[in-house]
C-alpha cells in the first residue's frame, strides 16, 4: 500500500442502472470508466480518459442513457469487463510511467464506486482486479479532514464540496461523467494547494481475502457492525459469504454460518464487519444474488453473533489457533475411530496439518464420541483432495465430508458439551400429556423424581428375562409390572426399555453400576429418568439430548391411551329370560361385558391434538409391550401379605371374552390357536379357557346361535 503517492488517479464509474447514492444497490453492470491523473508534485492534471464496458446481460436504463449520454449502439463494440480493466491498467501505467518508479493511488467520490460496484461485479464474474483497486482515497473523507463538516458526511457530494470551496467547472463542453471527474480534480487541487496544503496519505484498504479466526464469548462486539444473511445455499462456506460481501471488510473470523437443532446448516449466517459504515453498505445488498438465489440481509446484534461464533473451550481455541487453515467436517465416524485411522483415511494425497494435532473429535459431556470430527488442511488443494473422499468407507461406515468453518466448530462443540444426558421436559408439554393407564398415579404425581431407568442400546431380540439378568441384584427393586419394552412405529423392538424402580436412590445406584454393561455382545447404556419422561416416550414422543418431543400428533392413527371406564351393570342381568325361554343364571350374567366396554365413550383429545381431528387407537404403533415383573418377586410387600383365603391371596386375574359373528370360531379353533392370540400373557391355569357352548350346555342347546360363538379366557395379571 502506497503511503505518499506521486500521482492521484481520480476515478468515476457508471452502471447501466441507478446512480448517485443508489449506485450499485441494484446489481447493475458497469458500462463506463472515466479517470484523470493529478500529479501531486507539480499539481497539474492530465487529460480525461474513458473506457466503455460491454454489459453481459440487460440493457441500459432510461436514467443512465439520459444522464451519461451513452447509447446502446456504442456499447456493442465495447470490451467486456476483464478486457476493459486491462485497458485501463495499461493506459494508466503508460501515462504515469510506473516503470520509472512513479507511484499512484486511486481516489473516488465516496465508497460506492469501488466497494459496491467494481469489487462485487468482478467477484461475480470471476474477474481478477488489478492491485491498484485494493487501496484508494475517499475524497469526501479527505475533505472532512481539512474542513470541519457543516453537515453529516453522508450528505456531502461533489457539488456541495465545490460550492464550499467556491469552485466552478464549465459544464457546457463536457459530458456528465467527465464533468464529475473535473470537479473531483479541482477539489483535490484545492486541498493540496495553499493555504490547506493537505497531504494524501494512509489510503483505505479493501481486504483481498477473508481471514478465519476465533471469537471468545467474553469479547464485546458493537451491535452496529453485525448483519444476518438469510437464504444461503446449504453447501455455502464462510468464504462464499465473504465473496458475496466482496469489497466490504469483514472482521477476522467474522463470518459465522448458523446450524439447526440437528447440527446442519439452516441457510443463515451472521457477519461482523470492521465498522458501522461497512455494515450499512452491506444492508444495501439486500436481495442481491448468490448464484441463482437472492440473499436477504438484516440487522443483527453482537449478542446474536456471540451465540453462534463465541466459544469458551480451550481445546477448540488451540485447535483453531492455526491460522489460514481449511477446515473439513467428518460425519458418521465409527465410535471406535482413532486419530491414526483418520490419518490413514486421508493419506497420502491430502496430509492433515500437524498430524493427530490437526484432528478434533466431538464428544458428549460423558466422553462418548458423537461420530463427528473436524480436520485441518494447510491449503485448498489438500482440502479439495480430501473432499473427493466423500462417502468412502472407514471401518464399516461411509463417511460424509463437508467444508466447514471456525464458527461451525464452535457451534457443534457448544451444542454437545452443554447437552444433558436426558433433557428435562418443557413446562408447557407436561400438563397436557395424558397419563398412561399402566403407570401408577402415585408415581406419575411425583414431579422430577428420577425413580425410573432408561435402557438404551438393547439387542433387538432381548427379552424381559434378559433385562432382569442384566440388572442382577437390582432386580429386587423393580416395581410390579415395571418393565416396559419400547416398540417402534412398526411394532418391533426399538432397543429401548424403561424400568420402574422402588426409589430414586436405587435407580441411581443401578444406573451407576450397570451403565455400559454388556448384553449379548452389546453394551447397554443405563440412565435414571423420571416417570414423566417415561410417559412421554411410551405415549409416542421422543426423548433425546435435544429435549422432549410430544407424541406424533399429526398421524391420525395415534391418540393417547387413557381410557377409564366407570363400573356398569351387565348387559343381561341375572334372571334374564333368553329367547329360548331359558333363565340366565347369576354366574353366567357376570361373564358378559359392561355396555361401556361394548360402546366406550369417545376420548376427549389432549391440548396438543387438533380439536376437529378424528382419533384412532393403534397401540402397536407406540405402545410398550406388556409390562413384565421379576418371576422371583412377590406381588405385594411382605408387610402387606394378604391373609389366606382372602380374595387377594391369589394372583389377580382378568377375564376376557373372544366373540365372533358365528360359532365357527369357537368350534374350529383349538386351545393352542386361541392361546397363541394372547401370547405374552399368562393364563391362570390349564382350565382357563372356557367355550360358550360348554358353559351354557345345561341351559341352551349347542346348535342355538342366538348368543353367537365365542370363548372366555381367564388371564393372570403380571
Amino acid at each position: 500500500m502506497t503511503v505518499n503517492p506521486d500521482n492521484l488517479v481520480l476515478l468515476f464509474t457508471t452502471t447501466c442502472g441507478a446512480s448517485g447514492e443508489l449506485l450499485g444497490s441494484d446489481e447493475k453492470e458497469t458500462v463506463q470508466l472515466v479517470w484523470q491523473v493529478l500529479n501531486l508534485i507539480t499539481k497539474k492534471p492530465g487529460p480525461v480518459n474513458e473506457v466503455l464496458v460491454k454489459p453481459e446481460g440487460g440493457c441500459m436504463s432510461e436514467e443512465c442513457v439520459e444522464v451519461t449520454g451513452i447509447s446502446a449502439e456504442a456499447l456493442i463494440s465495447a470490451a467486456p469487463l476483464d478486457e476493459a480493466l486491462s485497458q485501463f491498467n495499461e493506459r494508466l501505467c503508460s501515462e504515469i510511467n510506473t516503470s520509472a518508479g512513479n507511484s499512484f493511488c486511486l481516489c473516488t467520490d465516496g465508497q460506492l464506486h469501488l466497494r459496491q460496484v467494481l469489487h462485487p461485479e468482478a467477484s461475480s464474474k470471476n474477474v481478477l482486479l488489478p492491485e491498484c483497486f485494493f487501496s484508494f482515497f475517499d475524497l469526501r473523507k479527505e475533505f472532512n479532514k481539512c474542513y470541519p463538516p457543516e453537515a453529516d458526511r453522508k450528505d456531502l457530494d461533489l457539488q456541495s464540496m465545490a460550492d464550499y470551496l467556491n469552485l466552478s467547472v464549465d459544464s457546457s463542453d463536457h459530458a456528465f461523467t467527465a464533468l464529475k471527474v473535473l470537479q473531483m480534480s479541482s477539489i483535490a487541487q484545492a486541498l493540496i494547494s495553499e493555504p490547506v496544503c493537505h497531504t494524501f496519505s494512509c489510503p483505505e484498504k479493501v481486504n483481498e481475502k477473508f481471514e478465519t479466526g476465533t471469537c471468545s464469548k467474553m469479547e464485546r462486539i458493537d451491535d452496529n457492525t453485525v448483519i444476518r444473511a438469510r437464504g444461503l445455499p446449504w453447501q455455502s462456506s464462510d468464504q462464499d459469504v465473504a465473496r458475496f460481501f466482496r469489497g466490504l471488510n469483514i472482521a477476522k473470523g467474522g463470518a459465522a454460518l448458523c446450524l439447526n437443532a440437528q447440527g446442519r446448516r439452516n441457510g443463515e449466517a451472521l457477519v461482523r464487519f470492521e465498522n458501522e459504515e461497512h455494515r450499512d453498505l452491506a444492508l444495501q445488498r439486500h436481495k442481491h444474488h448468490m448464484g441463482s438465489r437472492y440473499i436477504e440481509v438484516y440487522k443483527a446484534t453482537g449478542e446474536d453473533f456471540l451465540k453462534i461464533a463465541g466459544g469458551t473451550s480451550n481445546e477448540v481455541a488451540n485447535f483453531l489457533s492455526r491460522e489460514n487453515q481449511v477446515i473439513v467436517r467428518m460425519r458418521g465416524l465409527p465410535f471406535t475411530a482413532t486419530a491414526e485411522q483418520v490419518l490413514q483415511f486421508f493419506s497420502p494425497s491430502c496430509p492433515v496439518t500437524d498430524g493427530s494435532e490437526g484432528i478434533l473429535f466431538v464428544r458428549f459431556p460423558d466422553g462418548r464420541p458423537t461420530g463427528d470430527a473436524f480436520v485441518l488442511f494447510s491449503c485448498e488443494e489438500h482440502a479439495e483432495n480430501a473432499l473427493k473422499k466423500h462417502k468412502e468407507i472407514l471401518g464399516k461406515r461411509y463417511i460424509e465430508l463437508f467444508r466447514s468453518t471456525a464458527a461451525e466448530v464452535q457451534q457443534v462443540l457448544n451444542k454437545y458439551s452443554s447437552a444433558p444426558l436426558i433433557a428435562v421436559a418443557p413446562a408447557p408439554i407436561l400438563p397436557v400429556v395424558p397419563q398412561p393407564t399402566f403407570v401408577p398415579s402415585t408415581i406419575a404425581a411425583v414431579v422430577g423424581t428420577r425413580d425410573c431407568l432408561r435402557l438404551r442400546g438393547l439387542p433387538y431380540d432381548a427379552s424381559v428375562q434378559d433385562i432382569l439378568l442384566f440388572l442382577g441384584e437390582y432386580t429386587a427393586d423393580i416395581r410390579p409390572h415395571g418393565v416396559h419394552m419400547v416398540l417402534n412405529q412398526q411394532g418391533r423392538p426399538s432397543g429401548d426399555a424403561f424400568i420402574q424402580m422402588r426409589s430414586a436412590e436405587r435407580a441411581y445406584l443401578a444406573a451407576h453400576r450397570c451403565h455400559k454393561r454388556s448384553m449379548k455382545e452389546r453394551y447397554v447404556e443405563v440412565f435414571p429418568c423420571s416417570a414423566q419422561e417415561m410417559n412421554i416416550v411410551l405415549m409416542g414422543g421422543s426423548l433425546s439430548r435435544s429435549g422432549l418431543s410430544p407424541p406424533p400428533c399429526k398421524l391420525r392413527r395415534l391418540s393417547p391411551a387413557s381410557y377409564t371406564f366407570p363400573p356398569g351393570g351387565s348387559v343381561l342381568p341375572a334372571g334374564a329370560v333368553l329367547p329360548t325361554g331359558a333363565v340366565l343364571p347369576v354366574d353366567t350374567a357376570a361373564l358378559y361385558p359392561s355396555q361401556f366396554l361394548l360402546n366406550p365413550r369417545p376420548l376427549a383429545p389432549a391440548a396438543f391434538y387438533p380439536a376437529n381431528s378424528q382419533m384412532y387407537m393403534n397401540y402397536a404403533a407406540y405402545y410398550p409391550s406388556p409390562p413384565g415383573s421379576p418371576p422371583n418377586m412377590g406381588y405385594y410387600h411382605t408387610s402387606h401379605t394378604p391373609s389366606a383365603g382372602s380374595v387377594l391371596s391369589h394372583p389377580p386375574t382378568a377375564m376376557i371374552r373372544m366373540q365372533s359373528h358365528t360359532s365357527a370360531h369357537a368350534y374350529a379353533s383349538g386351545v393352542k390357536e386361541i392361546l397363541s392370540m394372547v401370547q405374552g400373557y399368562q393364563p391362570s391355569n390349564s382350565d382357563a379357557l372356557v367355550t360358550l357352548p360348554s358353559l351354557l350346555s345345561a341351559k341352551q342347546p349347542i346348535g342355538d346361535q342366538s348368543l353367537g360363538g365365542g370363548a372366555y379366557l381367564d388371564l393372570q395379571l403380571l
